[in-house]
Formats: structure tokens, C-alpha cells, sequence
């Protein structure tokens, strides 16, 4: 039988997460009083993003193995499996607004000198996001003055969504590609789930349920924005989201470049005249033999993940510096990025979070933020019968891109609200309260910046009670009910 959970907090945010993502920090007795000793951090984002049906990972460490000297036991074994990035926390800076996130993406692309990689769902097509386009030409026509341009531009974005309506995010990029097509790129992916006569039936923007391109990172030269937020005007002024800026940190930028890079390979590619095929060799997304796309898609994904893990791993066995290479700044910040592509059978990204949340004792503390609570069968399970302390925010349905939607499309709202009060009810009702700066006072200061984001975010929350369900804006209609259940995993 499954322990009782101690305590389980919900809250609804007036402002939007909108990246599906578990951010979780996990800290124990010996955790504190180990931390306190060697001061390092943790940063884990992970996007929530499929079914979790796949077994936690294992540790295959041999033994006497010592790639990962300095970081805590705990969480070791992710260095088995992922990327293990070790890099000083003075070097990770928190964004805390919209305007301070796009503000920010203008100036770096200004000032790029070799490269500007941009993955996202989509493009917006308003000014706001045609000024960032504005801002990439001028950087490509600086380039231009010199004999042998440098900058190279790429974006990365879902092909479904990215071609929405008859000015989309194609043709927001179609000048740039026609004005540098030896310095841009624009890759548009595909899922292999929509084809046939299934994608000769689902309508425009319906067929975005069946399978989308979701990451959000924003690379400038060496430095980077890991991000939930898509390049469109709301994530730029009123749609709050989790903005994490990477300053010069030159092994995690190039792994993104790479991880970008190599999805883009398998993705079809815009041309100038808003025609789109593949790279010569690639099987087609949809026109192709599902099972061999997929394979050779996996293949050429995991290679990257796969080529970074082991170098990181070999350049911690062979220099364990606790300084960065200007020798001034400590290592004090581990970095594990996930990958989460399930119709390419890639599953790294529900393995290493529900081994997390497995091992998650009741002395420990979690953290989930998500802007669509949606959780998996298995994430239910192992939340309800956890023994640990949860702490869970989501959005409000009034920031829900899909609020005052016609037709079926503004139902969706109502039917996250059913979703959580479902949660809502099936949790233990005893509540303990703790405060929860004590979950950061013994770690390096980058905690202390991720701490005050999460302050920021519960500082528009409210606390989720049983009268949060019998306010009238949170009435779901019968049909609704009875239809969740049936596409919850669409959305």
C-alpha cells in the first residue's frame, strides 16, 4: 500500500508558466548538513510532456568511477545518462519579466558575433516579434561587412504550428532566408504521428494536438536562455514564464547548438520560396516509413545527448577543478539537460523524473510548476502516494491561451480546472505547513535567485481550497466532464 502523503499543496498562478516543466529540488537532513560543506547546486528542467511508462533509469556506474567528484550522492547517477554539466552559479542569472526576457534576447542578438540559435513552438507574426526579426536582419547585415561573414542564424520550429493561418511564422522568416540564405536556417518538425489520412483530415490548428516541436532555448555566441516561453508578443509582455540566462558557458551552449542542430536535421527545411523538403538522405516525417524515420531520428538525437555525455564524463575524470577556466569563479552548479521526444522513442526526460520523484523521502521537498496540470497516470500515482512534501502551482484558466476560444477550443480551460479538482480530491486532506526558504539556506546562490523567482510566482497565487471549485468561473460544464477523460492526453 502506498504511504500517505504529509502534505500536498496546490495553488493556482495569475500568470503563466506555459512550459510543461517539473522543477523539482529534493533536500534531506543529509543533504543540508552535506551541502553546507561543499555548497553545490542542482539545476534541473525538465519538460512534462508524455506518458511516463517507462522504467525509472538505473545506475550503471562502475566502481571507483569519480566523473562526478563533488556532487552530492543523490543525484549521481543522472551523470549516467544525461549531459553532466558542471559550470559556476555566478554565471546563471534568472530573468524575472517578459520585457526582461525579450529586452534581453534583442541585445544579445545585436551583439552576436558567430551564432543565434532559436528553438521554439513558434514565430509570432506581430511587431513585437517583428522587431526581433528586425534586430537578426541588422546583426546579419553587420556580418555582411566583413569579406567572410561569421553569424550564422538558425531557427527551429514546429512545422504544424509554425504554419498556422497565411501569415505565419514562415513567412515572418521568408525575407531573411531570401536576403542570407548561405547564414540562415529555418527547420520547420514534423511528428511522425500526423500523416496519412488523418492529415488530410484534422484541420488547422486541431492537428497541433496530435504532436508538437516544444523546446524553448534562445542561444546567443556562448551564452543562453533555457526557457517555456515561445517567441510571440504575450510571452513578451503579460505571460510570465521561467527564463534561465547561461552567461558564456561554452560546453552547455554548444550541446544545445548540437541538440537544436540535430532535430533540425531531421525536420523539413524551409526554402526561400516557402517551399519546404528534407536534407538530402533524411526519411520524410510523413510521406516516409514511420518506423524508419523515427529509428534514424533517434539515432541521430541520441548521438548528440549520447557524444556529450561521455565528454563530459571523461573531462570530469581527467580535471576535477573546482574553478572555472579563468580560474575566478567556483564550479558550483551541476546542469543535467533532459530530452523528452516520445514518438522517437526518447524517453530520458520521464525516466530521470520519475526516479526523482521515487526516491523523494519524507524528509524531502518537491517542487511541481506546471502551466497545463495534466499529470500522467504514473506521475499521479507517485504523487499521491509519496511520503514527501509537494509543493504545486499551475495557471489559473483565465491565462490559458485557449480562454474565450470558440467552439470546442474554448472548452479546454474548464477542462484543466475538471483535471485538478480531480487531483483535488483524491489527495490526503491532513496539512502541515513549512516555510520554504529552509529549503535553500545551504546551497550555492543560485539557489537563493531561484528562490526569489518562486517567490515572484507564489506572490500572484492563491491557495487552492475546496471553495476555489464552487467559485462560478471555475464551473465545468457536464460534457466537459465527460470528455476529458477521453483527450486529456491531447493537451
Amino acid at each position: 500500500m502506498a504511504a500517505p502523503m504529509t502534505w500536498k499543496r496546490l495553488v493556482f498562478s495569475a500568470y503563466t508558466p506555459a512550459f510543461s516543466c517539473v522543477f523539482t529540488r529534493v533536500t534531506d537532513r543529509f543533504f543540508r548538513t552535506h551541502e553546507r560543506r561543499r555548497g553545490s547546486t542542482v539545476l534541473l528542467l525538465a519538460p512534462l510532456l508524455a506518458e511516463a511508462d517507462s522504467a525509472p533509469l538505473a545506475s550503471s556506474r562502475p566502481p571507483g568511477f569519480t566523473g562526478v567528484e563533488g556532487l552530492h550522492s543523490r543525484f549521481q547517477w543522472m551523470a549516467d545518462h544525461v549531459p553532466a554539466f558542471r559550470v559556476p552559479g555566478g554565471r546563471i542569472r534568472i530573468l524575472h519579466s517578459p520585457d526582461e526576457f525579450y529586452q534581453t534576447m534583442k541585445a544579445r542578438i545585436k551583439t552576436a558575433k558567430s551564432r543565434v540559435v532559436m528553438a521554439s513552438l513558434y514565430l509570432g507574426t506581430g511587431p513585437l516579434e517583428q522587431d526581433l526579426v528586425d534586430c537578426m536582419e541588422e546583426a546579419l547585415e553587420r556580418s555582411q561587412e566583413d569579406h567572410v561573414p561569421d553569424l550564422k542564424v538558425s531557427f527551429l520550429l514546429d512545422y504544424t504550428r509554425g504554419s498556422r493561418g497565411k501569415h505565419n511564422s514562415r513567412t515572418m522568416l521568408l525575407p531573411l532566408l531570401q536576403r542570407f540564405p548561405e547564414q540562415m536556417r529555418v527547420s520547420l518538425y514534423h511528428t511522425p504521428d500526423l500523416r496519412g489520412l488523418l492529415r488530410l483530415l484534422v484541420p488547422e490548428r486541431f492537428n497541433e494536438t496530435i504532436g508538437v516541436q516544444h523546446i524553448k532555448a534562445y542561444l546567443f555566441d556562448n551564452s543562453l536562455i533555457i526557457s517555456g516561453a515561445n517567441l510571440s508578443d504575450s510571452y513578451f509582455t503579460n505571460r510570465q514564464d521561467r527564463y534561465v540566462l547561461l552567461e558564456d558557458c561554452e560546453e552547455v551552449a554548444d550541446f544545445f547548438a548540437e541538440l537544436v542542430g540535430a532535430v533540425g536535421d531531421v525536420s523539413l527545411q524551409l526554402q526561400p520560396d516557402n517551399s519546404v523538403h528534407m536534407m538530402e538522405g533524411m526519411v520524410h516525417p510523413y510521406k516516409g516509413n514511420r518506423a524508419e524515420f523515427s529509428a534514424s531520428a533517434q539515432r541521430r538525437i541520441m548521438e548528440v545527448v549520447n557524444t556529450a555525455r561521455v565528454r563530459q564524463s571523461m573531462l570530469e575524470a581527467e580535471c576535477s577543478d573546482i574553478l572555472d577556466s579563468d580560474r575566478t569563479m567556483p564550479n558550483d552548479t551541476w546542469i543535467f539537460p533532459l530530452v523528452q521526444m516520445k514518438p522517437l522513442g526518447i524517453h530520458l526526460d520521464e525516466q530521470v523524473t520519475q526516479r526523482l520523484l521515487i526516491e523523494a523521502g519524507g524528509d524531502s521537498v518537491v517542487y511541481l510548476t506546471s502551466g497545463y496540470f495534466n499529470l500522467t497516470c504514473t506521475y499521479m500515482q507517485l504523487v499521491l502516494g509519496a511520503a514527501a512534501d509537494y509543493r504545486i502551482l499551475m495557471a489559473s484558466p483565465e491565462v490559458n491561451g485557449f480562454f474565450g476560444a470558440k467552439g470546442v477550443a474554448g472548452a479546454i480551460p474548464e477542462a484543466y480546472v475538471h483535471l485538478a479538482r480531480q487531483f483535488y480530491k483524491k489527495r490526503c486532506v491532513s496539512w502541515v505547513s513549512r516555510v520554504v526558504s529552509t529549503c535553500m539556506n545551504t546551497i550555492a546562490p543560485i539557489g537563493h535567485f531561484m528562490l526569489k523567482e518562486q517567490e515572484v510566482l507564489y506572490q500572484s497565487s492563491t491557495q487552492v481550497s475546496n471553495s476555489t471549485f464552487n467559485q462560478p468561473d471555475r464551473h465545468v460544464k457536464l460534457w466537459v466532464q465527460l470528455v476529458t477523460p477521453l483527450i486529456k492526453n491531447f493537451f
